[in-house]
């Protein structure tokens, strides 16, 4: 089994790339997270990278946004080799943000069995037909 880091590489920095996953992205919902995802050509050494993030209007609170964003990173961190080994077989990349909207401060366990079944369904992503 491959190491369990989160590394620089796999996070989804690019500005650019960021306004077109908004922008272009599919979405969908996994009660509390939203998912924007895209299939891109991004060169990295991992097949997708992430951006997590959680609002500043439903948690005015830094403190509560970066204990949200610390779990979500934790369980996608732990959880991420089931999706890299499917993207990697199907010879895809992804540009992914992961979002918060559920309303108070989420336990571990219920972030970490969501964002299990983010990434399964991501496993599976197809490309939309244009």
């Amino acid at each position: 089994m491959e190491s369990q880091t989160f590394t620089k590489d796999e996070r989804l920095s690019s500005r650019k790339l960021i306004e077109q996953v908004a922008k272009e992205g599919k979405s969908f919902l996994v009660h509390p997270f939203k998912v924007i995802v895209l299939e891109t050509t991004i060169e990295s050494n991992h097949p997708a990278q992430v951006m997590m993030s959680a609002a500043k209007k439903r948690f005015p609170r830094a403190v509560d946004r970066n204990r949200i964003k610390r779990l979500m990173r934790e369980a996608y961190r732990k959880n991420k080799h089931t999706l890299y080994t499917a993207l990697t077989e199907q010879n895809k990349k992804l540009a992914i943000m992961l979002i918060y909207v559920g309303a108070g401060l989420p336990e571990y366990k219920l972030a970490e069995d969501k964002i299990i079944l983010i990434l399964q369904r991501l496993s599976k992503y197809e490309t939309p037909a244009q």
